[in-house]
């Protein structure tokens, strides 16, 4: 991803240390970030959609200015593959890409 002039980062609607002791837990090599109060996840419109009191899965491409992808799953395993996104990657540093609605 890196090479592709892109950061993957997590985002956790935990406390700090919860979202670190996730990181550990998974081997995370990329940032797990914390979203205690559900600001970014109910912001982007993703929290609670599965009445679960969490932010359903979901996966966001997106530059400094707009959102490039958006992806948002329907179970806690819905999620898009890695091909699939460095896909969109390639496609976004190709300038072939629009931005997108969510999906």
């Amino acid at each position: 991803m890196r090479a592709l002039d892109a950061e993957l980062i997590a985002l956790s609607t935990d406390d700090v240390p919860r979202a670190q002791n996730m990181q550990q837990r998974t081997g995370a090599r990329y940032p797990v970030l914390a979203d205690p109060d559900q600001a970014v996840a109910k912001a982007y419109g993703v929290f609670d959609l599965l009445g679960d009191g969490v932010a359903a899965p979901t996966t966001i491409i997106l530059t400094s200015d707009r959102i490039v992808a958006m992806q948002v799953g329907q179970d806690i395993g819905d999620r898009p593959s890695t091909a699939s996104i460095l896909h969109t990657l390639r496609q976004l540093k190709a300038g072939e890409l629009e931005p997108a609605a969510a999906s």
